[in-house]
């Protein structure tokens, strides 16, 4: 049905994007600005840029129970809470209204609302480059990427440009240099580290993080004022976010619509154009149901959930998921792990300390296996290493703190002694038998099918586990570190929330579900630009990947759409 009082033709677009997070923030804009009259649906509420920032300038001593969640958060949100604090909850979802399957342990976290995740994510913004592209190729693990980094090299200058990313070049071919603002400053403790490690090391590099934080003034937005509130909403416009910066762009073109509350409950496939001709939904609030056309369609709802719905959307042509004709639609889940590690106390630089708090740490830029070839280790692939340096505070110290009154005052209030904490962000195999599918009876409150997630990390994950502990062990011990703590806390998949994979670019229709362009081989006005086109998880953060692949195929799709040939 349409919405009432309504023709079809006032229920038609050029473009329909489903999710408002990273990647479809930047579908959405690219669309708008190339003249698409373009229909953004979320799930979840509208959020406004800074009008629904509730927590954003609030103390720790204004929440009631601090920064600390209560025993009900953890019972209510079981999943949500590894993750949320009391400052940015309410961009999580509610695990008791959102249930899954875990057929193994698997932390789906999920943020439900206009610009999703984007007001969430960490911001780390690194390219990746050849080694990565060629991984599959070369060691014959999965399929071959259909694009390398020269095909993407523009696009992500052009994402860079437009984001504002701080950080510094390093001249690494396994880490491309990029367009920066001005980086971010070690403080002296990890330059201590960082110097150590290329002492004793050549080939290893570590520099301060490449982030979506702003270090000037850009776009109009930031610059960064150094609070590390970023998860709960920024006033200041000092990080990209799709509601700071990509939604109001593709608003002030006047060809945007935006449609909170909108679950996409199916893509529809029309078998005479062999085209997608539309989606239906569900409004979220009245159960209602509504379906919109339109001659392009992006598919951007985030890993998991875009591939649910692909795989919900049957008609006669594809009765196992919208184009689903290789067969590898739900296939292939990947996470990074980010478990493994080690941490230390070094007792020098007490005479120093730093200004704010910077959101963000250091990273060691992948070293291992660096021509895609086992090396001196016994797993395929890579890590690179992600932490930061700080001095203990009085949180740190409180607990073995004796006495009272002014020397008390005292020994509370002075600094602790240095400390880094360090750990490894590993690649993950793209493994067939890690797959989401759909529950066959169990469903949710809008009577759609439960997701059903079936992950873990494998021989290879466990091995480059076990070599990040030792590597990040020595390199701290050489550094002059005391009391040196390596550690492995066994998160389960989805606790990095860099879920990647299960509808999979390829150059074969057969063995892959899009193309070079982010197009469905089978459905040609049917694109994906979210993590579920991952062919592999690479070790880098994947969020910019995600908009350059955006950008390029927006571009492309417009193009074609120009042409009449889509």
């Amino acid at each position: 049905m349409y919405i009432k009082g309504k023709l079809k033709s006032e229920n038609s677009y050029d473009a329909i994007v489903i999710g408002s997070g990273i990647s479809g923030g930047w579908a959405a804009m690219e669309l708008c600005k190339q003249g698409l009259r373009t229909l953004l649906l979320e799930k979840g509420r509208d959020v406004k840029h800074i009008t629904d920032y509730p927590t954003a300038n609030l103390n720790p001593w204004d929440f009631k129970f601090g920064m600390n969640n209560t025993i009900q958060d953890q019972l209510d949100d079981p999943i949500q809470s590894t993750s949320y604090n009391p400052g940015d909850k309410h961009f999580y979802i509610r695990d008791k209204e959102n249930p899954y399957i875990q057929k193994q342990p698997f932390t789906w976290l999920r943020g439900s609302q206009v610009g999703g995740k984007s007001l969430l994510w960490g911001r780390q913004c690194y390219r990746w480059s050849n080694l990565d592209f060629e991984a599959n190729l070369k060691d014959g693990f999965g399929v071959d990427w259909p694009i390398r980094y020269e095909d993407l090299k523009p696009w992500y200058d052009y994402v860079e440009s437009y984001i504002g990313v701080s950080g510094k070049n390093e001249n690494l071919s396994q880490l491309p240099d990029g367009v920066f603002l001005p980086p971010m400053e070690l403080n002296c403790i990890e330059k201590h580290l960082a110097e150590s490690i290329k002492r004793n090391e050549e080939n290893r590099i570590l520099t301060i993080a490449r982030i979506a934080n702003l270090t000037k003034g850009w776009d109009g937005r930031g610059p960064c004022v150094n609070r590390n509130l970023c998860s709960r909403g920024c006033p200041f416009g000092g990080y990209f976010s799709s509601n700071s910066s990509t939604i109001p762009a593709a608003l002030a073109t006047g060809n945007l619509v935006l449609r909170p509350f909108s679950t996409v409950s199916e893509v529809i496939y029309d078998e005479a154009s062999k085209k997608a001709s539309g989606v239906r939904v569900i409004d979220t609030l009245t159960n209602e149901e509504h379906v919109f056309f339109a001659k392009i369609i992006f598919v951007n709802a985030s890993t998991i959930s875009t591939t649910a719905l692909l795989l919900h959307s049957t008609s006669n042509r594809f009765p196992e998921g919208l184009g689903n004709d290789s067969g590898q639609l739900g296939h292939n889940l990947m996470d990074h792990h980010s478990s493994a590690g080690a941490s230390g106390t070094h007792y020098g630089y007490q005479d120093k300390y730093y200004k704010g708090r910077r959101p963000c740490g250091f990273l060691i830029a992948r070293f291992e296996n660096l021509d895609n070839n086992r090396n001196n280790s016994d797993f395929l692939r890579g890590y690179n290493i992600q932490g930061h340096g700080e001095r203990q505070g009085w949180s740190d110290k409180f607990i073995d703190l004796k006495g009272y009154g002014k020397d008390f005052k005292k020994e509370l209030s002075t600094p602790g002694p240095w400390t880094v904490w360090m750990a490894g962000w590993g690649e993950c195999l793209p493994y067939f038998d890690n797959k989401i599918s759909l529950h066959a009876t169990q469903k949710d409150k809008w009577g759609l099918p439960l997701v059903s997630i079936d992950f873990s990390f494998k021989e290879n994950e466990t091995r480059m586990m076990i070599h990040i502990q030792k590597q990040a062990e020595e390199m701290l011990k050489a550094a002059g570190f005391e009391n040196v703590n390596g550690f492995n806390y066994h998160h389960p998949g989805g606790s990095t929330a860099h879920e990647m994979g299960t509808a999979r670019m390829g150059k074969d229709p057969k063995t892959s579900v899009l193309n070079n362009f982010n197009q469905m081989h089978a459905v040609p006005n049917v694109f994906v630009t979210d993590g579920s086109c991952m062919t592999s998880s690479a070790s880098q953060n994947p969020s910019l990947t995600y908009m350059a692949l955006t950008a390029r195929a927006s571009r492309y799709a417009v193009e074609k759409l120009k042409k009449n040939e889509l």
